[in-house]
């Protein structure tokens, strides 16, 4: 009894042992091995540095304080004739041309288009690209564009190593990805991660829909490979967030599907054209979306309709929510100007809105997007101006002057001074422009008044404000009569 005992014993130690074995086995085929994609196109990854002139003034130390020195001492002696006998006179401007690695790039054909971020090539006098087999080549610009921050470079070679070229709108949050660059300088670091999320939308950069990642980037990784399990290349990393300047766990790469549309422009015009619709606009927030008369807060709220433009032609209206675009669902605000940027020049297309709560179809022929597009003005004081304790404001009615620093015609007040109550509630702020309360438009202080008299108590009505020349839609609810 007590061997058979035994032999069970020694039996489940075995069968425990193979358990583990298996176990780990399964470990390690769930996770990725990405040696055969470094091999295989790690090599057509390059070290991009630049040449540049900088101008800056010659260095000379100031005269140390007399208070500071022996009575005897001379204030400038002795280091100040030997500091002037090497920097030169104070004031003189002088050229110095800095050598310096920047970052990444990626070979897409064999006789030598390279790819990298714009900002990593901006300002050169003359670029490097330096392969794996450490060969040196000067390289020119062949176009650029600084919306999606993309350079398109050609080396004078034959028969080098080529990326593969995948597409972004296959790519899934959760796959695995891996990034080859330079960071910091070491040539041909290879990191991986996952995707975080697709479509993110960043400050100031308004026409790219980011893939996010946790993929280890840092100074230098700009402008190399995004590689998915295939070894295709599906985003070039371009931005981190960081609040050291180091990496972070969030990381940016722009879109190979938008990389490439960009690269066929550049190679055949020189500069990128995107489609322009000629609005501003902004969040709808639960707030606004209630004082609208929408069920749910979605879509992208125009707060201002830019003359002459596409969508003023069409009959775009300020407070329209645009919710869908040529076939496409916008869901927020940032979701609307990538959309926008891919559509051709000229096209037709249907745009759904909400409007006064109703949905309504609108067909717009896209524009192309002017180099300038920002609008600007500046805000001053007004004359005649005016309490009113209901919402807690000051308004004044504007002058020609101010008119026409503003480009406003007919409507508009300024606000002066804002005290506790529901417009400072609401996020209106000193030298804000009134430009409509509850859809309708502000022509001066009186009507201003009369619209504010008439509010109902406890509900939100949309107001608009001109904000250093930029429309901004708030929510405002009056509660008290």
């Amino acid at each position: 009894m007590n061997t058979f005992k035994a032999s069970r014993f020694i039996v489940g130690l075995f069968l425990l042992a193979i358990g583990q074995v298996l176990f780990v086995s399964a470990q390690a085929r769930s996770l990725p091995d990405f040696t055969e994609l470094v091999e295989n196109y790690g090599a057509a990854v390059v070290n991009i540095s630049t040449t540049q002139k900088i101008k800056q003034q010659r260095p000379v130390p100031r005269a140390m304080p007399k208070d500071k020195l022996h009575k005897d001492q001379d204030p400038q002696a002795p280091f100040g004739d030997l500091f002037k006998h090497f920097f030169g006179e104070e004031g003189e401007e002088i050229e110095r041309f800095g050598n310096q690695s920047l970052g990444s790039g990626f070979i897409i054909s064999e006789d030598g288009y390279v790819l990298t971020n714009y900002h990593v090539t901006k300002g050169a006098e003359e670029i490097i690209v330096r392969l794996v087999d450490r060969r040196q080549l000067t390289a020119k610009v062949i176009g650029s564009d600084k919306r999606s921050d993309l350079a398109l470079l050609k080396v004078d070679a034959k028969n080098l190593p080529v990326v593969k070229i995948g597409r972004s709108d296959k790519l899934k949050v959760g796959a695995w990805v891996l990034a080859i660059g330079s960071p910091f300088g070491f040539d041909h670091s290879v990191t991986a991660g996952i995707v975080s999320a697709k479509g993110r939308s960043l400050p100031r950069e308004n026409y790219v829909p980011f893939i996010q990642t946790d993929v280890a980037i840092n100074p230098g990784n700009s402008g190399g490979p995004l590689f998915n399990l295939e070894g295709e290349v599906v985003g070039i990393n371009s931005q981190i967030y960081s609040r050291t300047g180091g990496f972070m766990g969030l990381s940016f790469a722009i879109p190979i599907d938008m990389v490439m549309d960009v690269v066929d422009q550049l190679k055949s015009s020189g500069h990128v054209s995107r489609g322009w619709l000629g609005v501003l606009i902004q969040d709808v927030t639960r707030e606004l979306a209630e004082s609208f008369g929408m069920k749910t807060p979605k879509g992208a709220l125009v707060a201002k309709v830019l003359p002459d433009s596409p969508a003023e032609k069409a009959g775009f209206q300020v407070g329209d929510v645009i919710v869908k675009f040529n076939g496409k669902d916008v869901s927020t605000s940032s979701s609307l100007p990538p959309i926008v940027g891919v559509t051709k020049v000229n096209k037709a297309v249907d745009t759904k809105v909400i409007r006064n709560g109703k949905s309504i179809n609108i067909e717009v022929t896209i524009g192309e997007l002017p180099a300038e597009d920002e609008l600007r003005a500046s805000n001053s004081s007004g004359s005649k101006a005016t309490t009113d304790g209901r919402i807690g404001v000051i308004v004044a009615d504007l002058t020609a002057e101010q008119r026409e620093k503003l480009e406003l015609k007919k409507n508009g007040i300024l606000v002066q001074a804002i005290k506790n109550g529901p417009a400072s509630k609401a996020g209106v702020r000193k030298g804000d422009i009134i430009l409509m309360i509850n859809n309708e438009q502000i022509k001066d202080v009186s009507h201003f008044k009369e619209i504010v008299k008439g509010l109902k108590k406890d509900k939100s009505v949309p107001i608009l404000v001109q904000r250093r020349g930029g429309p901004v839609f708030l929510a405002l609810k009056v509660t008290e009569d």
